[in-house]
């Protein structure tokens, strides 16, 4: 039987670099790529799917919302605009305080250019025509912006390994990774990112011996399990 070959490593930012490309867009720009990104880094979501959204599926009282659509740009110029491949990524989103008012400075400005009263629709992010923002000009204004503040040049796929690497070193559970990412299976979770866990098993076995030493505490034992004295 072949075995599975071990998964690439993927390049990410660190906290510091994410949190400086994000500063810098905002300071600099303050347009809905801005915001794009915030929602990128911060949910985990792809690319497709963020550029797939619609208002009717952002709620923002709940701080939720559902991946129904993925845009997808066949043969790099016909866009198309579809479901989502998988039952796992068709689901529900939690939404950060930080995505949350991103959203909302485009749900401000959506509804500027609407009747009063009148409610949102269409893409969350896309021209002023309504027509969706292309992919390749997303990943080419990642990377200018990007290299204005000398960040390491990765591909938007790479802000949702950034924004993963980030849960996982924080010691986010890896069943709530895996649940955030809508991944198929826990298994893949594992296989892309299980090189960053070491601290999950150091994490376990101290779990064990703390309660295994609390256990003998308890009941008057020392380390080697012998009462009222220490082994020789």
């Amino acid at each position: 039987m072949t075995s599975r070959p071990a998964a690439q490593e993927r390049i990410c930012w660190s906290p510091t670099q994410a949190a400086a490309f994000l500063r810098h867009n905002h300071s600099q720009y303050g347009d809905q790529l801005a915001d794009l990104f915030e929602l990128l880094l911060g949910t985990g979501m792809r690319r497709g799917e963020a550029l797939g959204l619609h208002w009717n599926d952002v709620h923002l009282a709940e701080k939720v919302l559902l991946v129904r659509w993925s845009l997808t740009a066949v043969n790099n110029n016909q866009l198309y605009l579809g479901h989502p491949k998988t039952k796992a990524s068709r689901n529900w989103v939690s939404l950060s305080p930080r995505v949350v008012t991103a959203l909302q400075r485009q749900a401000v400005l959506a509804r500027s250019s609407l009747p009063e009263g009148a409610p949102l629709e269409g893409l969350v992010f896309c021209r002023p025509d309504g027509v969706p923002l292309r992919p390749q000009n997303v990943l080419v204004e990642l990377r200018r912006r990007a290299a204005e503040i000398g960040l390491p040049r990765i591909g938007v796929h790479d802000l949702r390994h950034t924004a993963a690497t980030i849960m996982i070193s924080s010691r986010v559970p890896l069943a709530v990774v895996f649940k955030t990412l809508r991944h198929s299976t826990l298994s893949t979770t594992v296989n892309l990112y299980g090189h960053l866990l070491p601290h999950a098993a150091r994490d376990a076995v101290t779990a064990v011996d703390g309660a295994l030493n609390h256990a003998d505490r308890k009941h008057g034992l020392n380390i080697d399990g012998v009462s009222g004295q220490r082994a020789a």
